[in-house]
């Protein structure tokens, strides 16, 4: 038996010692296939938690915590392995045998057809646990590349484990680590309970397959089960012991074990779960690196939150919204069905076509245009006066003109305090003609088109087929459900309004109702979280980050055909001109970028699913992760990272008399970003005045 510290000198030696032989046998746990946790029975508790909620969707049936389901689990298995020790020298275990027992414990067994609804159950959760296990398996690269090479020489090739799934299960391991095709036979303890760990296993293997000990190859990772029980019968045998898998098994390890009393690093070992290992750590675009390492966990913890919050309220039916909720409605697909797989009241989910410039119009054609929806136009500091007033809201400006003249305004007459030549009383004027009759009819007349063409639109989505709905949004004061609900809100069979907010600003106060309501997830300002309101240092990053490939929705509209029936049209922002162009090279620009992130959300469903983890359990990291990346970035990081257009079409395109670029950390010069050391120390000491003065 030799032992070997580096991966390349085992091969080196492997593949001397395999010319005089006819026959290779590997172990596969930790040789062949390496996991990304450090210890095999996390996927455990994961498969109890499927048991128990499976168990909960079963009527009728008794509810079982998954500790239970767990505790139960390792008394059968621990009973058959005293059992299997009367008998043979390993105290083995064979998988099918103890769960069947779990089954029917669990669910029942009365009548032939219980019977056959556990034999389908049995099926199910062993499914479940070896996807389980393909999601945290691994293929050494070098040892597979080797293997094959062993085949292409017309060696035997041999798996063999001690392990408690039959040699079956293991194959589809093998199989979906993608070289079934190369294995000649795969041998597991669990079918005859004989283990390579007291030796009886290889005499079997022997005498099964006309082997020869001094022709035969053993590698493997363990010194007695691979090392000293094959050369005990004249085997030739390798043991590897890698020291750099070793050190991160034990990173891994101790990042879990900190979790334990310390919360931050709960998504510190999340993340380091979440790692590409082998042949998946190859060379990708910065961008990429960033989405996976940096947005991905952000993302997928808030629609992690998310789905925690719609389960806690009961709500069945979720929408996504505007171009934010593209990417939304994927990273939800890839790993809420993970994350809750089992249960069966999951929201059902859908993307909603919508946008302030669509909706705003809309909103206004039942209920008119009052002061509070007016104001909002001013916000941004692009709007000026009452043309973009009515650009916002659809509104063509002449049927106005003699309206206008009536309250002593024009249509260039400055309506925002950021703008040069603004009078207050030009304001008081504005708000009084929003009280006149005869402009409200004129606003109710234009946009009563748009209005209908709405909800004929949400109608076909089935919005007004239930009680509650989530809409999910990025944020930020939540002025897309505003106007929507507006839009609905006189309708008797209006629901209830939850908005899922990746961060909640509330920088102007949102009509909060038992009807309508908004909550942000990652940030809320209602609570206070010093770290995670650093979000607010680039919104339009993640705006930009996250934003669909399609265009911009501009408005819907009412269409009729030739026999007088009224439908609508989405009718979407032209791509044809200068700023289409730009987003376009926008959104190549951030395609690695989101490529990463759907890359990571797919491992965090992974990790958090195996550490049983929920959003309160990785905020603190994400908080961590806000601060370093917004509020205290390299300036390489803002320069390789900062958005190249942003299109906004509610912001206007007048200049504010105030500039606010220089408020802005990432909006700051190459030159003041690396020559000012304190620079981000001032920015954050601004941030931490603002909030604690809110």
């Amino acid at each position: 038996m030799q032992q070997f510290y580096s991966l390349d000198k085992f091969i080196k030696e492997g593949e001397q010692i395999s010319r005089h032989c006819d026959t290779v046998s590997f172990d596969l746990f930790d040789t062949l296939l390496i996991r990304r946790i450090h210890d095999p029975d996390m996927v455990k508790p994961a498969v109890a938690r499927y048991i128990s909620r499976k168990a909960l969707a079963d009527k009728g049936k008794k509810t079982w915590t998954w500790q239970q389901v767990q505790k139960l689990r390792d008394t059968f298995e621990q009973e058959q392995r005293q059992e299997t020790g009367q008998h043979f020298d390993d105290f083995e275990a064979c998988y099918p045998d103890y769960m069947n027992r779990v089954i029917i414990t669990v669910f029942g067994e009365q009548d032939e057809q219980d019977e056959q609804d556990n034999d389908r159950l049995l099926r199910e959760v062993t499914d479940y646990e070896l996807a389980m296990e393909n999601s945290v398996l691994v293929p050494r690269h070098a040892l597979v590349a080797w293997l094959k090479r062993l085949k292409k020489q017309r060696k035997k090739i041999l798996i063999i484990s001690d392990v408690y799934l039959p040699a079956t299960h293991l194959e589809r391991l093998i199989d979906h680590a993608g070289f079934l095709d190369q294995v000649d036979a795969v041998v597991s303890s669990a079918d005859s309970f004989l283990a390579k760990a007291s030796g009886k296993a290889f005499p079997m293997i022997r005498e099964r397959f006309a082997l020869h000990y001094e022709r035969w190859l053993h590698l493997g990772d363990n010194p007695v089960s691979d090392g000293d029980r094959p050369a005990e019968f004249g085997m030739h045998s390798l043991v590897l012991r890698d020291g750099l898998e070793k050190m991160r098994k034990s990173l891994a390890k101790r990042y879990y074990n900190y979790s334990i009393g310390q919360p931050f690093y709960c998504g510190r070992c999340l993340q380091q779960i979440m790692l590409p290992l082998e042949a998946e750590n190859v060379p990708q675009h910065p961008l990429y690196v960033k989405g996976f390492n940096v947005f991905s966990p952000m993302l997928a913890a808030f629609i992690h939150g998310v789905a925690e919050h719609c389960l806690n309220a009961g709500i069945q039916r979720l929408y996504f919204f505007s171009r934010e909720g593209w990417l939304f409605e994927q990273v939800w697909n890839r790993i809420i069905p993970k994350l809750y797989a089992g249960m069966d009241n999951l929201p059902k989910v859908s993307y909603l076509y919508v946008s302030r410039m669509a909706l705003a119009p809309a909103s206004c054609g039942h209920a008119g245009l009052d002061q509070e929806h007016a104001d909002i136009v001013f916000l941004p500091p692009g709007n000026k006066d009452f043309r973009d007033v009515c650009r916002v809201f659809g509104l063509k400006a002449e049927p106005f003109i003699n309206i206008l003249v009536q309250y002593e305004l024009e249509q260039e007459t400055v309506l925002s305090p950021l703008h040069e030549g603004f009078l207050p009383k030009n304001r008081t004027r504005f708000n009084e003609m929003l009280q006149d009759e005869v402009f409200q009819d004129e606003v109710k007349k234009q946009t009563l088109p748009a209005h209908q063409a709405l909800y004929q639109y949400l109608e076909d989505q089935d919005f007004f087929a239930q009680p509650d709905v989530a809409l999910v949004d990025i944020g930020w004061l939540g002025t897309i459900q505003r106007f929507l609900y507006r839009s609905i809100a006189h309708r008797a069979d209006a629901p209830r309004c939850h908005g899922l907010l990746f961060g909640a600003t509330r920088g102007v106060p949102y009509p909060t109702t038992p009807a309508n309501s908004i909550t942000g997830i990652i940030y809320d300002q209602d609570r206070f979280n010093l770290a995670a309101s650093t979000l607010l240092y680039n919104r339009d990053l993640f705006e930009e980050t996250c934003r669909a490939p399609h265009p911009t929705l501009n408005a819907y509209r009412l269409t009729q055909d030739d026999k007088g029936y009224k439908g609508y049209e989405l009718i979407f922002r032209h791509e044809d001109d200068a700023i289409g162009h730009a987003e376009k090279e926008q959104d190549r620009f951030f395609e690695p970028l989101q490529q990463g992130i759907l890359a990571g959300v797919e491992q965090y469903a992974v990790a958090a699913t195996i550490l049983g983890y929920s959003l309160n359990d990785v905020q603190p990291w994400l908080n961590y992760l806000l601060v370093s990346r917004l509020a205290f970035p390299k300036t390489c990081e803002i320069e390789e990272i900062r958005q190249r257009h942003h299109l906004d079409d509610f912001h206007g395109q007048h200049k504010a008399s105030k500039n606010t670029a220089a408020k802005e950390l990432w909006k700051c010069s190459r030159l003041k970003l690396r020559w000012r050391p304190l620079l981000r120390t001032e920015f954050f000491l601004r941030l931490i005045k603002e909030r604690l003065c809110s």
